[in-house]
């Protein structure tokens, strides 16, 4: 898993969606009292699956995007981003031979919460992603 944090992380370092929230993208939590808009991103699951010739797994990554703007605009731009930098994308990180990344869903809610600024209304898009890695 490091190496897929590594690449998620790399992907997106320099990208528009970088600029969008700051750099502020998270692996698994973001820390208290954080400035939206951001990201945070985890393993869903984690299926290994060996075969013959190859070792497979299949990973499913959640990448939730928080804004506190009054608005969805800000968070549907930041989600747009998200897409250009993950869609389809191969990866060949070391010990690898391919990843493939594919957008599986997305769910745009809102809600009221502690938040930065205080108590107030926030948007949260969860876009979920299939990541298939195979090692031979």
């Amino acid at each position: 898993m490091k190496a897929l944090t590594t690449a998620i992380f790399g992907r997106m370092a320099g990208t528009t969606l970088a600029t969008a929230i700051g750099s502020r993208m998270y692996k698994n939590r973001a820390p208290q009292g954080v400035v939206a808009p951001y990201i945070v991103f985890f393993v869903v699951s984690d299926v290994y699956t060996p075969t013959f010739s190859e070792d497979i797994e299949q990973v499913i990554l959640q990448f939730s995007i928080f804004s506190e703007a009054s608005g969805t605009t800000e968070i549907e731009d930041i989600y747009d981003k998200l897409k250009l930098v993950y869609d389809n994308q191969t990866f060949a990180p070391t010990g690898n031979t391919v990843w493939i990344m594919t957008r599986q869903n997305a769910t745009l809610t809102s809600g009221e919460a502690d938040v930065a600024a205080g108590t107030g209304e926030y948007f949260q898009y969860d876009v979920d992603y299939e990541v298939i890695m195979s090692k031979s």
